[in-house]
């Protein structure tokens, strides 16, 4: 099929369960005629004019995959609006991907009270006005016409780790592709049973789940939102077979207590980006399952996956043969291999680490949504720049070091903040570590670091300086200067950890914060009078312009 619109027209007849909410349940044909009820109003708001775009500020609910059938069909553009996003940078996101409609809920409705976003139509799906236009609408056939394949269809908002969010194209005939080759990469069939409970305005769940769902018929079960505690539940209540995930989902998952039932559970298959290895592990032995983690991102382009041979902590390598390259970001040249000692330590981080290329690929890309700035940083010629940092073995491997803002310059050696978190991470009283540059009081970065600890372990500064003495792979300008102890770990709306509040606030925070002296491997408590030591230090360098502001 070429568009997506025609994946949707497919299910028209289709009277297998299609979506599962709570205690609620629609077949596929009847999720389609929901779609074609939408489609009518969406044609009666156009008139004559240009493609709509539908800003949809909504939770996981059916909702959201009826208006996303309903705009396939109709040829508009839904635009995934993120419901962490707050004031100026909700109207930002509402007004650069020029939205015509919104389409919210109670519960998220006050999010744009007082929010200069300039739509003209608003619909709360829990109104009765939104009721009596469903139903003037009822009954209505699907639009006769099919969209062009390269019409937009979804605009979906990075991550927005570093700066503003970037609207991601994806056309019609991009997400019926994808609907194709995930439904292989996802092994779903028509007896599966997909458990979605990652955010429907991220291209994880829509390409992942919902469009390899809907291509083969399969069921999917809603979740509002990701629940570690609802997570293990519900694959149990819906009898899940296929769950996709992002970011530390899998980590959450395991801090709740497991139960008799898990073992014995339906779900077959896990499919995501960013556990740790030893996350990994622990989920498919928890639930019997297997958990397939690979790389790829919401431009498309390209993908790394793991093989049978892939080593522990590695990504894998790039599907279908692509020519992936780790690249110099000032060079533009490829980085020669990692050496990799004995011991497991990355020898030449300096010369090893760059950034993911697809070399050719550019073409592949369909685009930012006016952001032409954004856009040239990730096509350069033919090439196509992710932006993510990475390494290479000689057996070809990736290995993932990180964003392109993950750099640190410690001492006049570079390093990427991947390798460091992968050896924090080993230590067994810790669930989460991450690891971000500080501004150093003479010149550079110093390392810092932010634990979550696991349940019921406690911080024992003795104890982690012994941790990393034995670490034999740690550089020597890995060991971090300050280590804050945070109880959550801070996440985009898209479920991505998010580094920036950290490195603003650095040390300058209400949660604990532990430091080390000089070459002094110790680490101790950092107080106020150490606090204002270090800003003389800055201030007697002419770099207090760098000071941390603080939370």
């Amino acid at each position: 099929m070429d568009t997506f619109a025609e994946i949707v027209r497919a299910r028209a007849t289709d009277d297998h369960i299609g979506v599962r909410f709570g205690d609620e349940q629609w077949r596929w044909s009847e999720v389609v005629a929901e779609a074609a009820a939408r489609a009518s109003i969406l044609e009666s708001l156009r008139g004559d004019g240009d493609q709509l775009h539908i800003g949809v500020l909504l939770e996981n609910v059916p909702d959201y995959l009826f208006w996303t059938c309903a705009a396939a069909v109709a040829g508009s553009v839904v635009v995934g609006i993120n419901p962490t996003r707050r004031g100026a940078e909700l109207a930002r996101d509402i007004r650069h991907t020029d939205c015509d409609v919104i389409i919210t809920e109670d519960r998220l409705a006050g999010l744009l009270d007082g929010v200069d976003h300039g739509v003209r139509w608003m619909l709360d799906i829990d109104s009765a006005p939104y009721r009596d236009l469903l139903a003037q609408h009822r009954n209505a056939a699907l639009p006769e016409r099919l969209p062009d394949p390269k019409a937009i269809l979804l605009l979906l908002f990075s991550s927005g780790s570093t700066g503003a969010p970037k609207a991601v194209i994806c056309s019609q005939g991009r997400l019926a592709m994808l609907a194709e080759t995930l439904r292989i990469r996802s092994e779903m069939d028509r007896d599966s049973v997909g458990y979605l409970c990652m955010p429907l305005f991220h291209g994880n769940s829509m390409m992942m789940n919902f469009a390899p769902a809907m291509y083969v018929g399969a069921t999917i079960c809603l979740a509002r939102k990701f629940s570690a505690s609802g997570f293990v539940r519900d694959i149990h209540r819906y009898q899940a077979t296929y769950v996709n995930y992002v970011g530390r989902a899998l980590s959450y998952v395991l801090a709740v207590p497991e139960t008799p039932q898990d073992r014995h559970c339906a779900l077959r298959l896990a499919l995501g980006t960013e556990a740790s290895a030893a996350d990994v592990k622990r989920f498919s032995e928890r639930f019997n399952c297997r958990v397939s983690e690979g790389y790829g991102m919401s431009e498309g382009v390209l993908r790394i996956n793991r093989t049978p041979d892939t080593p522990a902590d590695s990504l894998g390598l790039p599907v279908g043969g692509a020519d992936i390259r780790v690249r110099n970001e000032q060079t533009g040249l490829d980085c020669p291999p990692a050496r990799i000692d004995p011991s497991g330590r990355l020898c030449n981080p300096d010369e090893a680490i760059g950034q993911i290329v697809a070399i050719g690929k550019a073409s592949a890309f369909e685009g930012y949504y006016r952001n032409p700035e954004a856009q040239a940083e990730r096509v350069r010629g033919e090439d196509f720049w992710t932006g993510d940092l990475a390494y290479r073995d000689e057996a070809g491997y990736f290995y993932f070091a990180g964003r392109s803002s993950d750099w640190l310059r410690v001492d006049s050696e570079n390093f990427a903040a991947g390798p460091v978190e992968r050896i924090l991470q080993r230590w067994e009283h810790v669930s989460a570590a991450l690891v971000y540059a500080v501004p150093d009081p003479r010149t550079g970065d110093q390392v810092m670091c932010a634990l979550r600890m696991a349940d019921g372990a406690r911080f024992d500064p003795d104890a982690f300086t012994s941790f990393l003495d034995a670490q034999t792979d740690l550089g020597t300008k890995w060991r971090p200067r300050f280590v804050r102890l945070i109880d959550e770990v801070p996440m985009t709306g898209n479920s991505k950890v998010a580094k920036t509040p950290l490195r603003s606030a650095a040390w300058v925070t209400s949660d604990p914060v532990y430091w080390r002296a000089g070459k002094d491997t110790r680490y101790r408590p950092f107080d106020r009078g150490q606090r204002e030591a270090l800003s003389k230090e800055f201030a007697e360098f002419g770099r207090s312009a760098l000071l941390p502001v603080g939370e």
